[in-house]
């Protein structure tokens, strides 16, 4: 690399950060562009944002997506939520059929040994319990 090309690397403008907005500055500046007389491209040109992120706001705000933003809560996309949805009622409907599976044993072994057809062992207490 060239000296030039170093010294244009420590230039204020090369080394800009990328600038995080809470959710209050993004309501304020939306609010902004909502205002008779203002637009979107306008506020994003006041304060040197491109139009497309105040757009993106503004249909983050509109789904409802600003008020888990304001909770400071990760958003989760709506495909993750349904397929997490999806598990857990499958691990539910499984943990219902396992909980009857233990009861009707549990019934089978009690009749089992009050009719005698199976002789009581240490490792099978009374009552199911360890």
């Amino acid at each position: 690399m060239t000296e030039e090309k170093k010294e244009d690397q420590n230039t204020p403008a090369a080394k800009k950060a990328r600038r995080h907005f809470t959710v209050e500055q993004r309501i304020t500046l939306l609010d902004e562009a909502d205002k008779p007389g203002e637009s979107i491209a306008i506020v994003a040109r006041k304060h040197g944002l491109s139009p497309s992120l105040l757009f993106r706001w503004r249909q983050l705000r509109e789904q409802g997506a600003m008020t888990g933003l304001r909770a400071d809560e990760e958003l989760v996309p709506a495909s993750e939520m349904k397929a997490a949805r999806t598990k857990i009622r499958e691990l539910q409907r499984l943990l219902g059929k396992k909980t009857e599976e233990n009861e009707i044993l549990q019934e089978a072994l009690e009749i089992a040994r009050d009719r005698k057809w199976m002789p009581r062992l240490p490792s099978l207490p009374r009552g199911g319990g360890r």
